[in-house]
């Protein structure tokens, strides 16, 4: 699946093709459950005393309830760090975690894991059953859809969804801007089985897992002008959708979805879904206000803060997400190697994952990948050894490399002061002490850093714009696979998603290898002695893993960290 960079949400639900999504690192993070005492599924109360206790690592925290357990014709409303602009989640313009949240609610979501991300089940709704075979030689996929499946329009949901996400993916059109092209760069042919409601899907070369990186897109949509500009502030619900939910109003500030009467599938148990665009310190005030039903915690300030709302509780779990800071290397100044190992050995990763989880009664080892995370057994530290802090280190670096220390304390090349940048999103205290945090361990080592602190809404333009130097953001992952299909799509040297813009032709074809593979464990070390040559570039590097942590107000169900199980929309209500 993509990965996904973005701000980590309440209630965010990631499927879609394979991909991993980007996010802004904000401090705040999604939520998830512990008690002072003991875990509960439902949470515990804000007005704790005592220590939150570590969840478990493989756990559910998300008040489950079964569906005859649930009110319906409920309404419930979630905060958002961003609407749009670009609604396409398949594109590299359009891959945020907040905007793969939004399509779950309109859009297909064709797969479903359990908590530990061990099994795998095609989602009904919309294709009944699917088998993986050769034939000739070849690898083959079949899907067969669900007889109902249709586009809002009335078009049948059939082969020629999988027909276009393979045109708009595959990469063999270089006017369409995918996030990913992974898997779908090696289909050979997609052709109507049986019939319509049949997709065969035959592959260049064998992909493991076969099913990941499958998924549908409406062949409305699948021209390069509705690609890349059809979706601008426009949803395409009432067409190109298909899933429980049509929106029913859209605005700069919120979206409102309500029950799709042409939705074939399980009848919505929230009648209305509202998700207001809000500042991380907004959010506070919002819920304590009663006017949003979670909030993200991302400091004791925080949970302090929601401490007075009455029957509300706390939920926390492990995150799929890792915060990273990347350096564009399309920057003058970034460019040369040597200057980025010296940004890498000048900061203190410790005591940023330490900021960023303080106070809040979590524990953790600085992450050494972008691809696993420490809850997984494939879980490797990738960090080069050199790149350990070492402000020592980090000047020697730069003074091999040309630079001269100056009379105001920054190292100077052919006359020109290395001075960079640091974007950074959202409001939020922790934001801006990463931030301080940052600037002096460079000052430290002789470079001089300005913040460039943005609206968390801003976090998709300015990304893509290519307009800083070094950005705080992270990657989430949709499914427990996305480390044996993701690594091209961060590290790949063409990768639409590499914003970093480094790599090389050996890294590619390495990462490009990890999905043909069968056997799990060569799968993983050969993922993992790519990332290592990757992070060796020193383009990007990971400091935090953290929680997903947030209050919920009482009885709401369904909703909440819950490892790699998948929730449907329809599912999520208000306890009866």
């Amino acid at each position: 699946m993509k990965k996904t960079s973005t701000l980590v949400k309440l209630g965010a639900l990631v499927a879609s093709a394979a991909t991993v999504f980007a996010l802004a690192a904000c401090g705040n993070n999604n939520a998830g459950s512990g008690s002072a005492k003991s875990e509960s599924a439902a949470g515990t109360p804000v007005n704790y005393s005592g220590t939150l206790p570590m969840p478990k690592k493989v756990g559910v925290y998300n008040n489950p309830k079964s569906r005859d357990q649930l009110k319906d014709n409920g309404s419930v409303t979630y905060p958002i760090v961003e609407l749009g602009p670009d609604w396409n989640t398949w594109s590299v313009n359009g891959n945020t975690l907040y905007m793969n949240t939004l399509w779950s609610y309109y859009m297909p979501v064709l797969w479903t894991y359990n908590v530990d991300g061990s099994k795998v089940a095609p989602n009904k709704n919309y294709i009944t059953d699917y088998n993986v075979k050769t034939v000739n030689g070849k690898q083959t996929i079949t899907l067969n859809f669900n007889p109902k499946a249709k586009w809002n329009n009335g078009t049948p949901i059939d082969w020629t969804a999988v027909e276009a996400a393979w045109k708009v993916q595959s990469g063999k059109d270089q006017n369409y801007t995918p996030a990913s092209t992974t898997g779908w760069d090696q289909v050979e042919s997609v052709k109507q089985g049986t019939s319509s409601k049949q997709a065969v899907v035959t592959m260049k070369t064998p992909y493991y897992p076969a099913y990941s990186f499958l998924g549908v897109y409406p062949p409305q949509a699948a021209n390069v002008n509705a690609y890349t500009k059809g979706w601008s502030n426009d949803p395409h619900d009432k067409d190109w959708g298909a899933g429980p939910y049509v929106v029913k109003s859209l605005t700069d500030s919120q979206v409102v979805f309500t029950a799709n009467p042409k939705w074939w599938g399980n009848k919505p148990k929230m009648t209305t879904v509202t998700l207001k665009k809000l500042e991380s310190q907004a959010e506070i005030n919002a819920f304590k206000n009663g006017e949003i039903d979670t909030v993200s915690l991302g400091s004791k300030d925080d949970i302090k803060a929601v401490a007075s709302v009455k029957g509300a509780t706390i939920r926390r779990g492990y995150a799929s997400s890792v915060g990273v800071l990347e350096m564009n290397t399309t920057r003058p100044q970034l460019k040369d190697i040597n200057v980025r190992r010296a940004i890498v050995q000048a900061i203190n990763r410790k005591q940023l994952d330490d900021l960023a989880n303080a106070g809040i009664d979590w524990n953790e080892s600085v992450p050494g990948s972008e691809l696993t995370y420490p809850t997984q057994s494939s879980y490797e530290d990738n960090m080069p050894k050199e790149s350990a802090y070492n402000v020592a280190n980090a000047k020697k670096t730069l003074e091999k490399a040309g630079y001269k220390m100056g009379s105001d304390g920054y190292y100077a090349k052919n006359g020109k002061t290395l001075a960079l940048s640091y974007t950074t999103f959202s409001d939020s205290q922790k934001t801006k002490a990463n931030g301080l945090a940052v600037q002096k361990m460079l000052k430290a080592a002789g470079i001089k850093l300005t913040i460039d602190n943005q609206p968390s809404a801003n976090f998709s333009t300015t990304l893509t714009s290519g307009n800083w130097d070094i950005v705080r953001m992270s990657w989430s992952s949709s499914i427990p696979t996305d480390a044996f299909s993701s690594g091209y799509q961060l590290y790949g040297s063409d990768s639409q998603s590499n914003y970093t813009h480094v790599g090389t032709k050996e890294i590619d074809e390495a990462f490009k290898k990890v999905p043909s593979i069968k056997d799990t464990k060569q799968q993983v070390d050969t993922m993992n002695a790519a990332e290592k040559k990757a992070l060796a570039l020193y383009g990007t590097f990971p400091y935090f893993n953290g929680p997903v942590m947030g209050a919920y107000t009482k009885g709401l169900a369904n909703s909440g960290p819950a490892g790699w199980q998948t929730v449907l929309r329809e599912d999520v209500g208000w306890e009866k």
